[in-house]
C-alpha cells in the first residue's frame, strides 16, 4: 500500500498530556493524541480548537482571538464559556474517567501559555475548576506538545 509508510494521521499528530489533582486525594493522569485546527463561527468567533481524548478522558481548549494566523506567543487570559465580549482568550475544559464513571470541569482561574514555531503548537493550560461531583475545587495542568496545525477548519459555535 502506497500510504503505508506515512502512517497514520493519530501517529503524525502531537500528543495531550494531563494531570488532573483533587484536594487531599489521588491524581487523575491520561495522555492522548492530539490535534490542532483553525475554527470559526461569525465574527469574533475564530480563532484555534486544540482537542485531544482516548478512552473517555480528553482535554479541549479553544483559543479564541488573534485573526487566522498562528497565535500569540505568551499567556492567554482564561475566559467563561458564556464570555462574549472579551476579543482574546482561551476557554479549557476536562473529560476524565474515575472508575468507570466521566466526569469534568471547566477551567475558571488560571492561564494558557501558546508557544508557536510554524505551524506546530506546545500548549500548556494551568489552573483550578469546580466539580461538583468532588464536592469541591479541582486542578488540571495539561500539555499539548508539538501538535501540528492541521489546514481543515472546524466551527467554533457553541450553544449557550
Amino acid at each position: 500500500m502506497p500510504g503505508a509508510a506515512c502512517g497514520s494521521a493519530s501517529e503524525q499528530a502531537g500528543r495531550v498530556h494531563a494531570v488532573v489533582a483533587f484536594p487531599h486525594q489521588d491524581t487523575v493522569r491520561f495522555e492522548a493524541p492530539a490535534r490542532v485546527r483553525r475554527c470559526g463561527g461569525g465574527p469574533g468567533k475564530e480563532g484555534l480548537l486544540l482537542q485531544g481524548s482516548a478512552a473517555g478522558n480528553g482535554v479541549i481548549i479553544w483559543l479564541r482571538g488573534g485573526g487566522g494566523g498562528s497565535p500569540a506567543a505568551g499567556p492567554w487570559p482564561l475566559l467563561q464559556r458564556g464570555d462574549t465580549v472579551s476579543p482574546r482568550g482561551a476557554t479549557v475544559g476536562v473529560r476524565y474517567m474515575m472508575k468507570e464513571v466521566a466526569r469534568g470541569f471547566a477551567l475558571d482561574s488560571g492561564v494558557v501559555e501558546v508557544r508557536a514555531t510554524g505551524a506546530v503548537l506546545t500548549v500548556l493550560a494551568r489552573g483550578t475548576g469546580l466539580e461538583t461531583a468532588a464536592a469541591g475545587r479541582v486542578a488540571l495542568e495539561a500539555s499539548f506538545d508539538a501538535v501540528p496545525l492541521e489546514t481543515d477548519t472546524v466551527s467554533c459555535r457553541t450553544t449557550l
